[in-house]
């Protein structure tokens, strides 16, 4: 028997769309071949079409074609690396040719792609030999028998990123369900999602509050907290957890999160350690805990980890990249084969090619292989960018918001109106500018701590943007008007209490959140005691660095060099109208000035903040400090010149880039 519902993707044109309603209809009819014939006229056209190959693999394996219907999921698989459905479908046809352990890994793929795929869930129980994998399908799939099916499908949507689709869904059932907790749980997956975390925040506390003993409830409430920057209620939060089971693995990983998000950083590193002894195959847990030895510094245990994970799993590419980002880190010959093997390998996970493609990159520039480390950074650049669906003018529109709404008069009128407190050291600009060199610096002084990126001026603007759908009109900066001095007062502390448990004393601290030059007239508003120190660095440099560089999260428009051209553009406009509106106000360091004259621009840095001059901050080199960015490891190092004109070599690579930015930008062409 058919399930009532194959899954079958949305597609993008009405007649497409007739053509899968007739194909659904007759595989639901059992007219399978006729089915298989029907997504043909889609497939002729248009030989990638998601929904048709789905279609076509389901029709041949019931039809009993079963090599063609691998061969078909299996490409479908190639293609949509990310979807669930498909990597089940492929499961499902292997499993019929009796290749069981091949299907089974097609199965796992499909539950951590989806985990509301309950036929892959009974598929695993049924061919795992492994007596606690089996279990925890069994557990699943008793999870999903008793949930409604309409919060099946909202897991189900939510996995797929039909993330509106999800919402209006989940919405409609609690109107009719308004306590139950699983679907305050679910809708509160999409806020976090979404970037909605106080609403986040909130269902999750009612939902515990009607279910407190549920263990996914409470672990999705530690992320949400580890999000919102409560990095004490998180740990709060997690460390009961951990008491209450402490053998659990998922608690386990995420009270070492938690800990590494408050700057526990060695707890968390023997979380990791402890759950390495009980499943040393992990690689997952290797990366992990390799992020944790390299934010402490122990460059040596995050090689071993990172190479220990890519050991494990030969196509994982985040370990391999996770290699290449700390800079230093020379790849021998037979790991750049085993890379471009993995990368050449059309079955390969989207992320694990994207990553491979900036792992590669890398190593071929230290190589000075330049055209073939372009050609893999370019097709990096080019897989994420169409991953992320990233809209330059979307962005222009909220960076125009911001001049026009902060005027020279209307800023006079708002600046100063917050919380009368010194204290935050913002330190803006471009990623790869050399934010963290100067967060490096800063640190070194005996009158500054330091925390990190910090997203809670970017959620605050959030927050002040009112709820609304993507495209809507956002009700920031202009409210703004409308707040008290009272309220502006509390968005002010509310920003220095979530800061306070990544600080130990000092005065004055550091946030380097390279996106918060988008919130200056915010941040003068809410906090007029802040220094802004604006991170510079030229223009060639810094957008080629940027388009290097695979970040964690966030950063969408470096993934092209037209784009990241165009922000670094609107960036410097930006900062020339916050220097009219604010004057005397930002301090503008310049990269290129530091690497020349360390000790000169650390003397301006310091009387710009009102302090001493203190001699350990031009050994900056030797803080022991975490660090949490890209550049961990480079700052660790004396400062050396290597990283002026490091896009030279590429100058034949760079056409889009120079048009972009130029001549009044990018005036070192020759």
């Amino acid at each position: 028997m058919l399930n009532k519902g194959i899954g079958v993707p949305q597609s993008g044109s009405s007649t497409h769309d007739a053509i899968l309603s007739e194909a659904e209809r007759l595989v639901r009819s059992g007219a399978f071949r006729e089915a298989a014939a029907t997504v043909e006229g889609i497939l002729s056209t248009d030989p990638t079409h998601q929904a048709a190959l789905y279609l076509r693999a389901v029709a041949l394996r019931y039809c009993g074609d079963l090599t063609e219907a691998e061969e078909t999921a299996r490409y479908l698989c190639t293609t949509y690396p990310r979807y669930g459905r498909g990597a089940q479908e492929w499961g499902h046809s292997l499993k019929s040719l009796d290749r069981f352990q091949e299907a089974l890994a097609a199965y796992i793929r499909a539950v951590q792609l989806n985990p509301a795929l309950k036929a892959s869930w009974e598929a695993i129980a049924t061919l795992t030999a492994d007596e606690e994998a089996k279990a925890h399908a069994k557990a699943e799939i008793a999870r999903l028998t008793a949930l409604p099916a309409a919060l099946v499908s909202v897991e189900s949507l939510t996995a797929e990123g039909k993330l509106q689709k999800a919402e209006d869904l989940c919405r409609a059932y609690l109107l009719n369900n308004k306590t139950d907790p699983e679907g305050m749980r679910l809708l509160a997956r999409l806020g976090i999602e979404t970037g909605v975390l106080d609403d986040a925040e909130f269902l999750l506390e009612t939902a515990i509050a009607l279910k407190p003993a549920d263990k996914r409830i409470r672990l999705d409430y530690v992320e949400v907290l580890r999000r919102r920057q409560k990095f004490a209620a998180a740990m709060a939060a997690a460390t009961t957890l951990r008491t209450e089971t402490p053998d659990d693995p998922a608690i386990l990983s995420a009270y070492a999160n938690a800990a590494l998000a408050a700057g526990r950083d060695q707890d968390a590193v023997d979380v990791y350690t402890d759950l390495l002894r009980r499943f040393p195959q992990s690689a997952e847990l290797h990366l992990a805990q390799g992020h944790a030895l390299k934010t402490t510094g122990e460059s040596e245990g995050a090689i071993a980890a990172y190479r220990k994970a890519a050991s494990i799993r030969p196509t994982y590419g985040d370990a391999y990249w996770s290699l290449a980002n700390l800079k230093t880190y020379e790849f021998a010959e037979d790991e750049i084969r085993q890379m471009r093997t993995a990368e050449a390998d059309p079955s390969i996970a989207l992320d694990d090619r994207i990553h491979m493609c900036f792992a590669l990159g890398k190593a071929l520039e230290i190589r000075r292989l330049t055209d073939e480390s372009f050609l893999y950074y370019d097709r990096g650049n080019r897989l994420k960018a169409e991953q992320l669906g990233y809209d330059p003018d979307r962005l222009s529109v909220e960076l125009t918001a911001q001049r026009t709404f902060f005027t020279e008069t209307r800023s006079a009128s708002l600046f100063g109106r917050g919380i009368e407190e010194a204290g935050p050291i913002f330190i803006v600009g471009l990623p790869r500018a050399g934010s963290t060199l100067l967060e490096q610096i800063l640190t070194a002084h005996s009158q500054i701590d330091g925390t990190a990126e910090l997203p809670t001026i970017p959620a605050l603007a959030h927050r002040l943007s009112g709820r609304r759908r993507r495209g809507d009109p956002s009700a920031y900066p202009d409210i703004l008007s409308n707040l008290s001095k009272e309220e502006l007062t509390d968005l002010g502390r509310t920003y220095l209490e979530e800061t306070k448990i990544l600080r130990t004393g000092a005065p004055l601290f550091t946030d380097k959140m390279p996106n918060n030059f988008r919130h200056i007239g915010l941040i003068l508003t809410i906090l007029p005691g802040a220094k802004i120190i604006d991170a510079r660095r030229g223009a060639m440099d810094c957008c080629w660095s940027g388009f290097k560089q695979l970040f964690a999260e966030g950063q969408e428009f470096s993934y092209g060099l037209s784009h990241i051209g165009r922000y670094y553009r609107e960036y410097v406009a930006l900062m020339e109208h916050w220097e009219r509106v604010a004057p005397g106000r930002i301090l503008r360091i310049q990269y290129e000035d530091v690497v020349a004259d360390l000790e000169g621009q650390v003397r301006r840095l310091l009387t710009y903040l009102d302090l001493p001059f203190e001699e350990q901050c031009l050994a900056f080199h030797q803080s022991a400090r975490s660090v949490r960015t890209a550049s961990a490891e480079q700052v660790r190092q004396p400062l050396y010149q290597s990283g002026v004109g490091q896009w030279r070599p590429y100058f034949d690579h760079l056409s889009d880039l120079f048009e972009v930015l130029g001549p009044e930008l990018c005036d070192a062409r020759e």
